[in-house]
């Protein structure tokens, strides 16, 4: 059985009355925070409500909405006979180029990766348009599940202009494919991207463990030439994943 880990002293927990921010929500903030940098572990507990409240001087509902609010989040869950236990916390992904293989071993998780598909096919008009290349035209075409710590995380189809890349053998599932590009000596520029959400497929909850709503992601990617290297239409788990943005006032 995990032991509780939720002691409002170790994790300097507090509350602002003061402030005009809900006591739920700075509570919330503070649990998140906590999971984001692993003072709170996976599969953890967080702790009887009731002592919670007790320690921070919150009534019972202030904490068990800003509870409430992480297990929507997809960062605890309720667990019958358990207590409400720490889930691993989201991979996020920066406004930046760069690949969830990446992301991942930055964020300290161990990426691993099943090859579903690593084949030649015609370019539909869609793929045709986003790579430039004639539509019927072959491209490569490759599709993988990968995983995060052995969870499945996100399901990659992408497809590259021919004869780029030597995706022969058991490289694609040992590595991201960036770096497989910088390898090969492909110095990529910029990319363009549209991040969207819809519910998964049959075919797609299966492999991802995912029927709810899955995030989205469609990408284009150009060299310091301007050529585009790949078209990528990537899912993933909505739970587990989350990209961060970056705003700025004009």
């Amino acid at each position: 059985m995990p032991k509780s880990t939720a002691d409002a002293t170790v994790l300097n927990l507090g509350v602002d009355r003061s402030s005009p921010v809900p006591l739920y929500y700075q509570l919330a903030q503070q649990l998140e925070a906590a999971i984001e940098d692993g003072r709170l572990a996976p599969g953890g507990l967080l702790g009887n409500e009731i002592d919670l409240a007790a320690r921070l001087g919150l009534s019972r509902p202030t904490v068990r909405q800003a509870i409430q609010s992480l297990v929507d989040k997809g960062l605890l869950v309720r667990r019958r006979g358990v207590g409400t236990q720490v889930l691993r916390s989201k991979v996020r992904h920066p406004l930046e180029l760069s690949s969830l293989y990446d992301d991942l071993e930055t964020a300290g998780r161990h990426p691993s990766t099943t090859v579903l598909a690593n084949t030649a096919r015609p370019a539909t008009a869609a793929v045709a348009a986003a790579l430039g290349v004639p539509e019927g035209a072959e491209v490569q075409y490759i599709e993988r599940l990968r995983h995060a710590d052995g969870e499945p995380l996100a399901l990659l189809r992408n497809h590259l202009p021919a004869g780029l890349l030597d995706l022969s053998g058991d490289r694609i599932a040992a590595t991201g494919l960036y770096r497989m590009m910088r390898g090969a000596g492909i110095t990529l520029h910029s990319a363009r991207q549209t991040v969207g959400a819809r519910l998964a497929t049959a075919a797609e909850a299966g492999p991802l463990g995912e029927s709810a709503a899955l995030l989205t992601m469609e990408r284009t990617t150009f060299d310091d030439t301007g050529r585009a290297v790949e078209f990528g239409s990537h899912l993933y788990r909505a739970s587990r994943y989350a990209f961060d943005f970056q705003l700025l006032v004009r």
